[in-house]
Order: C-alpha cells, then sequence, then structure tokens
C-alpha cells in the first residue's frame, strides 16, 4: 500500500491567519483537487492530518469542521477521488497534547489505524510543525511553498535541510505518479 499523508490549511485549501472557520471559507488551492485525484488513481491512499485548534478557541464548531470536510470529500469526488481518512487534532497550543503538530500523535494515530509504518511515507505540509512531525515518525517531509512555505523557509532554513520543497501539492503530485 502506497499511502501519503497531506496537511490541509496551506497544502490542499487557502490558509488564513484568522483561520478558516466556514465551509463557505473553505477554498480549494487552485490545482490541489486534481493533484489529491491524481496521487488517488495512482494507487496513493490519502490520509490528512490537520491541527485545528480554532476549535479550542471557539472559532468554529465541530458541525463546521465536517461541514468544511464533506466540501472537501465532495470537491474530490467530482474527479472520481476520495481522502481515506482525516484526522485532526482540536486543542490550542498551550494544552499539552500529544497529538498537535509537530508533536508526532497525529501520524502516530494514522499509522495505528491504518496499520501501516510510516518510515518513508511522504508527508506533505507547509510549516515547520508538519516538518518536525514527520521527521519523528521516519516519513519523508515534504515542504509546499504555499500557505506558509515561504514564511517556513525563511524562518526556519537551518531545520530544513534534507527536506524537499516544492511549489505546491500539484507538483508533489507530479514527482510522485
Amino acid at each position: 500500500m502506497r499511502l501519503i499523508i497531506l496537511d490541509r490549511d496551506g497544502v490542499i485549501n487557502q490558509d488564513s491567519d484568522s483561520y478558516v472557520k466556514t465551509v463557505d471559507e473553505w477554498l480549494p488551492i487552485p490545482g490541489s483537487i486534481e493533484a489529491m485525484a491524481r496521487l488517488c488513481h495512482a494507487g496513493y491512499r490519502i490520509a490528512v492530518a490537520t491541527n485545528q485548534s480554532g476549535l479550542s478557541r471557539g472559532l468554529f464548531t465541530i458541525d463546521d469542521l465536517n461541514a468544511m470536510h464533506r466540501k472537501m470529500h465532495r470537491e474530490l469526488a467530482t474527479h472520481g477521488a476520495h481522502v481515506d481518512a482525516v484526522f485532526f487534532c482540536p486543542h490550542g497550543p498551550d494544552a499539552g497534547c500529544a497529538c498537535r503538530k509537530p508533536n508526532p500523535g497525529l501520524l502516530e494515530e494514522i499509522s495505528s489505524r491504518m496499520q501501516v509504518d510510516l518510515v518513508g511515507v511522504p508527508c506533505v505540509g507547509d510549516s515547520y510543525r508538519d516538518i518536525a512531525a514527520a521527521n519523528a515518525m521516519g516519513a519523508i517531509p515534504i515542504l509546499v511553498r504555499t500557505g506558509k512555505g515561504e514564511r517556513t523557509m525563511l524562518e526556519h532554513r537551518p531545520e530544513l535541510l534534507g527536506t524537499v520543497v516544492y511549489a505546491d501539492l500539484a507538483a508533489v503530485a507530479e514527482s510522485l505518479v
């Protein structure tokens, strides 16, 4: 089985410093849905691992989050594709949980539930948190320049040594397929 793990905000959909709070604010990055479809059609299973501290901050509800994910699933379905699973951390940065990236808890959960060792699995993100979580699991960290990717490259250049960088998810899919 081939698996790829994707962060959500800034990789699949447009990110916002004021959080993506509603289904109307959830807007795919151009080419991301098609890239996910390409990966799916090439035999990749797709898991999404996303921090969603807006839940604990009271900025949106679980129903809002589910509506955003239903929209993503509908967009993918129009291309004959799907996401196998969405894993999210609802905690704020000060909660001390194991699941909030850069901690590897979400990725450990993916490994356990999907019964796959994540060593060598591509893990795509736009922030240093995503890269650190991937490294902790022995996954292949991939940074995209979309979302917070450019800022991440400027602020964390030394920590990103050895990390593959692509323009966007479409470029990642092009490389892997």
